[in-house]
């Protein structure tokens, strides 16, 4: 009766740990979006220049890295930084061709806006209900079929 009971659980064990493993990939809905622009790319790789120079300044102020190999590999960090700085604003600054596209894209837009429709309003009691609805959110009451349109 123990083998039983152990080799049920060992079963139970190897099935937990399989299940992920065989599973669809990527199937969790929890995971964050990766931002695959360049733009996005270049702060991504921004932000981990600067989480190494943190890390190095630590480092050296624990005494774990020599005063020349600090200074080397800050100069080394500062300047790829300043470079990723540099690149970031090149990938921000619009081109002159593309800053006419986009206005003419806003116009596009704005000028396919359609006005809202009017609010339903309960003849009863005034609550402004959204828009399709047949009877007031408020009262009950019914909502007359002209005014729902």
């Amino acid at each position: 009766m123990p083998l039983a009971f152990a080799l049920l659980i060992a079963a139970g064990l190897v099935v937990f740990v399989a299940a992920p493993l065989l599973g669809a990939e990527g199937g969790g809905s929890d995971a964050l979006p990766v931002d695959v622009t360049p733009l996005g790319d270049l702060k991504r790789r921004r932000l981990v220049v600067y989480e190494n120079l943190k890390d190095l300044e630590f480092e050296f102020q624990a005494g774990k890295v020599a005063r020349q190999d600090y200074e080397s590999l800050k100069v080394n960090y500062m300047g790829e930084a300043a470079e990723l700085m540099a690149a970031s604003q090149d990938a921000e600054q619009l081109k002159e061709s593309e800053a006419l596209i986009e206005r003419e894209v806003a116009a596009r837009r704005a000028r396919r806006k359609v006005e809202p429709p009017p609010a339903y309003l309960c003849p009863k009691c005034g609550f402004e209900n959204p828009l399709p609805v047949k009877f007031c959110g408020e009262c009950g009451a019914r909502i007359p079929t002209s005014s729902r349109k």
